[in-house]
Parts: C-alpha cells; structure tokens; sequence
C-alpha cells in the first residue's frame, strides 16, 4: 500500500493565526514520512491549489484555531470536496466555536457551568444589575473566539463597561460569565464512538496572570502543567465523564479537549475545544503522552480516526 496522501491545513485568517502556523510546523516535524506524502496549504492564500488537488488528497488535518477555521467553515469545505478530515465535522464545530450555544447544550445536558448573560452589540449594559445577578469578579469574552483572545477579569463594576468594549473588538456577542475561583483542570478524549479519556492536567498560570490568558498559554514557562492533575481518583474520574460528555453534548467527533474548573470537590466545565493546540508540548499531546501515546502517534490515531469516519 503507498503512502495516505495527506493536506496540512494550518495558518488561516484568524486571530490565532501565528499559533496555528507553530503548530502546524510542529505537527509536520511529527508526522511519519514514512507512511504520508504530506502537502501543505495555508487557507489565507491556498483554498484554490487545495480545491484543484482535491481528488489526490486522502485526507486532511485541520491545524486551524478561532473562526474561519475550527467554526465548521474549513469542515463544510472539505465534505463539499469529499476529503475525509480528523476531528469534529461542521455541526460539532461551530457549537463548540460559540460559548452561548456550548453553554446551552452543557445545561441541557446537566453538565454543571457557571451562570453566565450574553450581550450583543447593541444592547445597553447595566452594570451593576449584572454583577448583583452573577456577582464579582466576572469573566468577559468573545462568544466566538479561541487562546482566551479579548478576554478580561473584572474585579469592580467601574472596569466592566471597558471589558465588554475590549470583548467586542473580536465578536459581535459577548459573554459575561461569574467567576469561580479554584482549580483549573483540563481534559481530552480521544475516539469516534467509543471515547477515552487521557489523563487530565492541571494548569497553574504564574502570579503575575489572572487566569491563563494568550500570554500565559504560549509563552514558555509562564505557566506550570501538571499531569496527571494532583486531585484524587473521585474527581479525576469526575472531570473525564464531564469531558467525555461534554465532547457528546456538542455533538464532537474525533478527538477535543474540554476546559474546567475545580472548587470545593465541586467542577465547573467552561468550554470544549475541537481543534486544541497540537504542538508537541500543548495540553492535549502532553495528556496522550503520559496516557502512553507519542506525539507521532498520536497524530496516526487521528489520521485513523478521521478515515473511519469518510
């Protein structure tokens, strides 16, 4: 059998552009040449060379992050051109994409979150109303977005007019989440129908960050991850059902990792990702490698997943 034709999507017109790029070059580095005759293409500039090559391309990775590429947009193109791809197809991802609808079917699942008010452009915020219904601090983001972009703590009701300004600067939705202080836990699964878990980390942003912002997530030794999470086996099985569920809840395929936070024995789930970082030392890779699978391997199991699928 030759070698699986493969298309390295990465790049793209997001936000989390340079991030997608690192990636993608890393995930390159890691791929057997062994078994994959690897092309690359950067949405921004190469969706028609991508079309054209179409029907050689058995399959693709998507190393996209943010909108126009982990929203469904890259996904619906690919089924449109009949190349299989790993990961979430367009319904998955664009629910995962957008906070308000990840939060609606998190509480339609029974899938615990912190209480949350969206505002859109051009509704008037009141303040105080808001922090007397979900309290102090809060959390404001974009409702689509990804890496924590536009998103801001706000501590007192004078600063949080300027959070959901800095917020709409990325999205035309904004999301004001009650803030809940505690442990932050992240965990990803891996499969199609049947899922697994990985063992889930913890995330320890340095002092000098809030939460674990853009900053804190690509800048080398900002932050401190720790896998396996230093909690006991209740709550690391606890916090691998949420992550299973929350992959079924939003309708994931493949692979995603899912974002939490721990208080009091008690786990908020915030957000799934469908397409999370893939450098060999992102969250999820570390998780499959303590779970005993290599990045190189790792990057098999998609390719493998992906094909099931077509």
């Amino acid at each position: 059998m030759g070698k699986l034709k493969v298309a390295l999507l990465s790049g793209g017109i997001s936000s989390e552009r340079e991030v997608s790029l690192h990636s993608g070059e890393q995930v390159y580095e890691a791929l057997d040449k062994d078994k994959y005759d690897i092309q690359r293409y950067d949405p921004k500039t190469d969706l028609l060379r991508l079309i054209k090559d179409a029907a050689q391309i058995d399959i693709a990775l998507i190393i996209l992050h943010g909108p126009y590429g982990e929203d469904g947009t890259v996904q619906g193109l690919l089924d449109l051109l009949h190349i299989p791809y790993q990961g979430s197809g367009v319904l998955g991802s664009s629910l995962a994409m957008n906070k308000a609808a990840t939060k609606q079917m998190f509480e339609k699942a029974g899938i615990p979150t912190p209480p949350y008010i969206i505002y859109n452009r051009n509704d008037i915020l009141d303040a105080g109303a808001c922090a007397k219904q979900l309290g102090l601090p809060l959390v404001v983001k974009p409702v689509v977005g990804g890496s924590s972009v536009g998103m801001s703590i706000v501590r007192s009701v004078s600063n949080l007019q300027g959070a959901v300004d800095k917020a709409f600067e990325f999205d035309s939705s904004v999301i004001v989440e009650a803030y809940i202080d505690g442990i932050e836990l992240t965990g990803g699964v891996i499969g199609n129908r049947e899922l697994e878990a990985f063992p889930i980390i913890e995330i320890i942003p340095d002092k000098a960050h809030d939460f674990f912002d853009y900053e804190a997530k690509y800048t080398a030794g900002v932050s401190q991850e720790i896998c396996p999470a230093r909690i006991d086996e209740e709550l690391t099985l606890q916090a691998q059902t949420y992550a299973k569920k929350s992959h079924q809840a939003l309708f994931c395929r493949g692979y995603s990792r899912t974002d939490m936070i721990l208080r009091d024995r008690e786990i908020y789930v915030l957000e799934t990702n469908t397409i999370p970082g893939m450098t060999a030392t992102s969250l999820l890779p570390q998780a499959a490698q303590v779970g005993g699978l290599n990045f190189t391997r790792l990057l098999d199991r998609l390719i493998e997943l992906g094909m099931e699928e077509s």
